[in-house]
């Protein structure tokens, strides 16, 4: 298993950061099917006030940049992507390593 951790900050909007939380309830079903045929695993986000945190474990022979690119031409993805930009302050059409930043395991 491989796993990779990233960064995100939301708008600093109280009512949109509350909305953010309440769409990742029940995120669209499409989505984790899309998620689990490239090969994530277990996908977590954890949020302090407007910085959210990502723990994404994937199988061993997951390629970020490859199998990132696969997932985004999957049934709603884009759709999913350009909805939740609105919370992330940036455009509607941003790909996830625009948004997302990945973090380096230092211990």
């Amino acid at each position: 298993m491989k796993r990779y951790c990233q960064t995100l900050t939301l708008v600093n909007d109280t009512e949109l950061i509350e909305k953010y939380v309440d769409v990742h309830s029940h995120v669209w079903p499409e989505i984790i099917e899309g998620q689990r045929e490239v090969g994530i695993l277990d996908m977590q986000i954890f949020i302090k006030d407007n910085l959210l945190f990502m723990i994404c474990d994937t199988v061993d022979d997951f390629d970020w940049e490859r199998d990132m690119a696969r997932l985004a031409t999957l049934p709603r993805q884009a759709e999913w992507e350009a909805y939740v930009a609105q919370f992330q302050g940036c455009r509607a059409d941003a790909r996830s390593d625009e948004k997302w930043q990945m973090m380096k395991r230092i211990f």
